[in-house]
């Protein structure tokens, strides 16, 4: 496999694609994947004074009068508020509107249609850990590692990805520390939570919803949905569905 990175949304965006592929072809695919990174952090970063979410933050611009893809991602994500009862939200506790919460995964579900338009059928995207496939490699499987929420640089977990569910985020404090707005009734004894799905916006909302709503959103996502789930305690201990394990079986 040929890897490709560069920098956007504060992260570091690896790409992955057969070493057979035609060289011309795996650079015009790359620079797509790079293009939709890039123009959805010009839009949504609230780090970028310039940015039309800053502009909405300020005060100078109202929603209403926003751009439609503005207004068409506040739509999406007010969808998943109401999916998982209110446990993940666009809006701050201190009533700012930010999408951080579904643009990456906007932007590597983006650049999983660029890179299948431009004739990949097996890559991964990885975005800071989220991460999205396609395909089967020489390999056999997509293998990735769960950080270690605890242990700096420490792999918590490996997991195999299967085609129904190649999709993999993870929320908690591993990368970025305390960010995520949880819930008042929520404890704060989830830490990290890692979820595999069909789909990267189904798995980046979930993981971040169980860390805001805690219990309650844990065994909702995990009777509802057909996900694999795996969620770090603040004493290190782990909680872990029959999917998960399914897949660290097959690893």
């Amino acid at each position: 496999m040929s890897v490709h990175t560069f920098a956007s949304m504060g992260t570091v965006v690896s790409v992955r694609m057969p070493d057979q592929l035609d060289g011309d072809v795996v650079r015009a695919a790359v620079a797509a994947v790079e293009h939709e990174f890039a123009v959805r952090d010009e839009r949504f970063s609230l780090y970028r004074e310039d940015s039309e979410a800053s502009r909405i933050a300020r005060g100078e611009m109202p929603l209403t009068g926003s751009s439609q893809t503005m207004r068409d991602a506040y739509s999406e994500a007010l969808v998943w508020r109401d999916a998982t009862g209110g446990a993940f939200t666009p809006h701050r506790p201190d009533g700012v509107l930010d999408l951080s919460g579904t643009i990456k995964a906007d932007a590597l579900r983006a650049a999983g249609a660029a890179l299948r338009a431009a004739g990949g059928e097996v890559f991964s995207v990885n975005a800071g850990g989220d991460l999205l496939t396609a395909g089967v490699p020489e390999a056999g499987a997509w293998i990735t590692g769960i950080a270690h929420p605890l242990e700096a640089g420490g792999v918590l977990s490996v997991v195999s990805l299967t085609p129904g569910l190649s999709c993999l985020a993870t929320s908690g404090i591993a990368e970025r520390g305390e960010h995520i707005w949880r819930r008042p009734e929520t404890n704060g004894s989830f830490i990290q939570a890692t979820v595999c799905a069909e789909d990267i916006m189904t798995a980046d909302v979930l993981a971040t919803a169980i860390i805001a709503g805690g219990t309650e959103t844990l065994s909702l996502v995990t009777s509802r949905d057909d996900v694999a789930v795996l969620v770090v305690r603040a004493d290190g201990s782990l909680l872990g569905n029959a999917e998960f394990q399914n897949l660290v079986t097959a690893a």
